[in-house]
């Protein structure tokens, strides 16, 4: 237990949407290299707390936060909120997916080169491989590779949802979110994700949200309870 190292902290961290408040008061070390699956009933603010960690909610209304949260970026601890910390740095070491596959109106090797395209990188050379090495990632360039140019938005719901986690691991993630990543998939296709999340914690720190306790118990290194907005560690579930 010596050798596990944190990689994401919250120090009493609370949000507030309006008068509501939805986190209370939370303190969490989350581990380096590992999958900790959050779950716990509809409602309670799982989804916020991912968002809490690359501050996607501030591009909504409404919230408002207390508190700390910091990630270890190569081993050095980074307040995220600090006032001078750019947040387009920030997501770009912290990828999210959501639970509905929302590939863009392009081709699968433009959809996954994307985040390179944002970040000014124009190499082609470098692009086509760095696309290639994500898809292979994401277990989908033996499925596409013969279809690079072909429209995304026409690949099975599993394969868009391995072509989003793709585009997320395009800049190389240290922390990924994956916010219910199989509510909408078949069981052939949950299967392929679930070996996906084995291999991502050995390059990258994965925090997901869940309902399905089977699945969490297949692939989770640690579980916690989000209820009455506190988060607890939940060992009976495992």
């Amino acid at each position: 237990m010596d050798n596990i190292k944190t990689k994401i902290r919250f120090t009493d961290f609370s949000f507030h949407y309006g008068p509501r408040k939805v986190l209370d008061g939370i303190s969490v070390d989350f581990a380096e290299h590992a999958v900790t699956a959050i779950v716990g009933p509809s409602g309670q603010g799982k989804s916020t707390l991912l968002t809490a960690v690359n501050r996607l909610w501030e591009e909504g209304t409404g919230g408002r936060i207390q508190g700390r949260v910091e990630i270890f970026f190569k081993g050095v601890p980074t307040d995220i909120y600090d006032g001078g910390y750019p947040v387009n740095q920030l997501r770009r070491k912290v990828g999210l997916v959501f639970q509905d596959p929302n590939p863009l109106p392009m081709s699968i090797f433009k959809n996954v080169a994307f985040p390179l395209k944002l970040a000014g990188r124009t190499d082609r050379q470098h692009v086509a491989a760095r696309v290639q090495n994500a898809l292979q990632q994401a277990f989908l360039w033996d499925e596409v590779k013969d279809r690079l140019n072909s429209d995304a938005r026409n690949l099975s719901g599993g394969q868009q949802q391995r072509l989003c986690i793709a585009r997320a691991l395009m800049l190389e993630p240290e922390v990924l979110l994956l916010d219910e990543p199989t509510a909408s998939l078949d069981p052939e296709a949950v299967e392929v994700i679930e070996q996906l999340l084995h291999r991502l914690k050995t390059t990258c720190t994965v925090l997901m949200v869940s309902h399905y306790m089977e699945q969490v118990n297949r692939v989770a290194d640690r579980v916690m309870k989000l209820s009455g907005g506190r988060l607890v560690e939940r060992e009976d579930e495992r």
